[in-house]
């Protein structure tokens, strides 16, 4: 049984209407803050795309108004379900931008687990898209995805997993230090700014570090600014895989 929903976000960014633009509507900008490797087609009517570990997933552009208003809307499926996207953007006195997000659509059988996996993440996110426009200003990042499963592995003993593989104490706090050795890369060394039951992210000098897990899954979605990132996808994916080996 589909069930409709809709979730709203709102997050005041230190930075102007045209740079808030440019991460939430056009592909490098989305591909340093969101999820995936993204392309937008600049105009009403166009696709917007976003591929995640070869998964493509397509949209039509309905709201192309530079500097104001952003929004997609993905197929309706047979049964229903589509998902639409709406970014609303607001210029503030002093430099600053509003942005407001409002995720809306039709969800499956499992709308419940969804819904709320879906409330939960955009808090996380909007604090992603901050950090990069606070931090990383004028650039756009080489994204790096890996996934590995956890299998029947408890939560606890993944998220035991990961900070040992950060070098962090535990519980994990915000200010912590992490520090990682993928192989075949220079060393990670940043400062924990988002910790929470399924996330931790990491900032250094040259990227943002995300890591997700959930209940069967690890997940990696990091930003990297540097100029060390041809081998940077494959070496994540080594490391993660052998954290959870």
């Amino acid at each position: 049984m589909t069930h409709p929903f809709e979730i709203e976000q709102e997050a005041t960014l230190p930075v102007s209407p045209e740079q808030v633009w440019e991460a939430i509507a056009t592909g490098p900008g989305i591909d340093s803050w969101f999820m995936g490797r993204n392309e937008v087609e600049p105009r009403e009517g166009g696709t917007a795309a976003m591929d995640i570990g070869g998964n493509r997933e397509t949209s039509v552009v309905t709201a192309y108004e530079p500097g104001r208003r952003f929004a997609t809307r993905t197929a309706t499926a047979e049964d229903g379900r589509f998902m639409a996207f709406e970014y609303l953007i607001e210029g503030r006195d002093g430099g600053s931008t509003v942005l407001r997000i409002v995720q809306s659509g039709v969800l499956g059988d499992d709308w419940q687990d969804e819904y709320d996996a879906l409330r939960r993440g955009w808090p996380f996110h909007l604090h992603t898209l901050r950090e990069y426009l606070t931090h990383f200003p004028g650039r756009t990042s080489v994204p790096v995805f890996a996934m590995a499963p956890s299998g029947e592995q408890p939560a606890q003993q993944v998220r035991a997993a990961l900070t040992r593989g950060l070098s962090l104490p535990s519980p994990v706090a915000v200010g912590a230090r992490a520090h990682a050795e993928p192989a075949g890369l220079p060393p990670v060394d940043g400062e924990v700014t988002w910790s929470d039951d399924e996330r931790i992210e990491v900032r250094t000098a040259d990227g943002i570090y995300t890591f997700h897990h959930f209940p069967g899954v690890v997940l990696m979605f990091h930003h990297l600014f540097g100029p060390d990132t041809d081998s940077a996808e494959a070496a994540w994916q080594q490391w993660l895989t052998g954290l959870l080996a």
